[in-house]
């Protein structure tokens, strides 16, 4: 391996992962003590305030994929790109508000999304939906392990598994101990870290690269990335838009903490504050990635903010950067571990006919083990998810319609609203692109790439989300019209 790419030993890294991972897990467990009971672990017993809810809703938000995907995505979808994922990561807090405060007025003692969903459709959308959940959560959680696994093996030559371990078993430890009540606790430390060491590297980047870094470098270098002719600042715009904001409409870590609020007026509040949040922390991960593919054309998509802030081999910025991703990861697993509890937990009577003799909490938790088990495989091998999470990204798209529009209507029979979601499910596999992104099912495997213009072959993953998220709306709109 190329010595320079260790900016701090192994020991020394370690011992960071160990004592910060640990600290959080003290924190949760020492504090759950106070506040057991099934209602605290599943709604932290609906009485969260403003700031523990503002705090918690952006440290879930803000996974480690933000040090990654952002920037990543604007070496090659350019300002589009950037623009598409701060909106569509900040939208659902927007969405949140007018659907969050409805499905408190429809379940006040509601729990979980797929209760509204058993209620309003009927069993077999329920099951569907509830799987489509926790495919995509635990994705997400594969996610998270996997990219700060990469990180510090990137910083200082850890073995994967090592770090992977030590993240999933701490996390474990206070999350299936506490519940929510201990996630929105370590949530509220590990913002204001996150929060704080990005400014520190904000004011770094921008700071002590002020000679190299302006608009001028952009426009001289990379211009095509910030141009309104470059069509993918379009069509990578409004993916990462739909893709993102559709996943999050699905995560029920989020719809906990819309039980959570203790009233609201208190949800509305820090939904907005979050969402203004969110949107100036992720276009500036974006950013950097404009940033450093202007400065250095041949760097790696994935690394690209790391480039720019570690390219002098900083070893107090690497600290920083270990401390400030764990944070991220663990406020992010903390908040996945939990809310695929409490689906097991809630709607784990459906799939058992003896279900009044199970102990669905104890269930939770070991289904939450195997999965952790799994979790810790795939990041020990570093595996890329992004194909899986992009897949699990097209589930959500093809079902968010045909869900929240059931939040406005009075009635909806479950066969449409299962022929709704085939419909978009199957039309956007149909062009969902191959793992090297240059054919599709139609496209390149049933017919020639010949047969199509190239705006549809070069553009495979915005047509897909794009029919998988638009078709059931024409789906829903033929049936209202057959009614009348």
């Amino acid at each position: 391996m190329d010595e320079q790419v260790y900016f701090l030993s192994n020991y020394s890294t370690l011992v960071i992962v160990f004592l910060v991972s640990t600290l959080f897990a003290v924190i949760g467990i020492v504090y759950s003590k106070k506040h057991q009971g099934l209602e605290n672990y599943l709604t932290a017993n609906r009485n969260i305030g403003v700031t523990s809810l503002t705090t918690s809703l952006v440290a879930s938000a803000l996974g480690a994929w933000i040090l990654f995907g952002p920037a990543s995505a604007a070496t090659w979808g350019g300002i589009g790109s950037v623009i598409g994922y701060s909106l569509g990561t900040a939208f659902p807090m927007i969405a949140l508000i007018f659907l969050g405060t409805k499905l408190r007025k429809i379940f006040p003692k509601g729990k979980t999304l797929t209760e509204f969903v058993q209620n309003k459709f009927g069993k077999n959308l329920f099951k569907l939906i509830l799987a489509l959940m926790i495919f995509y959560m635990f994705i997400f959680l594969c996610a998270e392990v996997t990219a700060i696994s990469m990180l510090i093996n990137y910083i200082s030559g850890t073995s994967l598994w090592i770090t992977a371990l030590l993240v999933i078993v701490a996390t474990l430890a206070y999350t299936l101990y506490g519940g929510l009540r201990a996630s929105i606790l370590t949530d509220n430390f590990q913002f204001f870290i996150i929060l704080i060491f990005l400014l520190i590297c904000a004011f770094y980047i921008f700071s002590f690269n002020s000679d190299e870094i302006s608009l001028d470098l952009i426009k001289n270098n990379s211009n095509h990335l910030i141009s309104s002719e470059y069509l993918p600042n379009y069509t990578a715009g409004l993916t990462f838009f739909i893709a993102v904001a559709a996943t999050n409409l699905f995560h029920q870590g989020n719809w906990q903490r819309v039980f959570a609020a203790k009233n609201e007026k208190i949800l509305k509040q820090s939904l907005w504050i979050s969402f203004f949040i969110i949107i100036p922390i992720v276009f500036f991960m974006g950013v950097s990635g404009l940033i450093a593919i202007s400065l250095d054309s041949k760097i790696n998509p994935d690394l690209a903010f790391f480039t720019i802030l570690l390219k002098e081999n900083t070893f107090l910025l690497s600290i920083l950067i270990i401390i400030m991703v764990l944070s991220l990861t663990i406020s992010t697993v903390d908040t996945l571990v939990n809310a695929i509890s409490s689906l097991v937990v809630v709607e784990g009577r459906y799939f058992f006919a003896d279900y009044r003799n199970k102990n669905f909490l104890k269930l939770s938790k070991i289904f939450l083990v195997i999965l952790s088990i799994f979790s810790f495989i795939i990041a020990s091998k570093g595996f890329s998810i992004l194909y899986l999470f992009l897949l699990a990204d097209l589930f959500c798209c093809a079902a968010v319609v045909t869900v929240f529009s059931g939040f406005y209507k009075k009635k909806v029979k479950e066969i449409n609203a299962f022929i709704s979601i085939l419909i978009g499910l199957l039309l956007g596999l149909l062009l969902f692109p191959s793992p090297d992104f240059t054919q599709s099912i139609l496209v390149g495997t049933i017919l020639t790439r010949d047969l199509f213009p190239q705006f549809v072959t070069n553009y495979l993953l915005f047509w897909s989300f794009l029919l998988a998220t638009l078709s059931p709306v024409i789906a829903i709109i033929s049936y209202d019209s057959f009614k009348r």
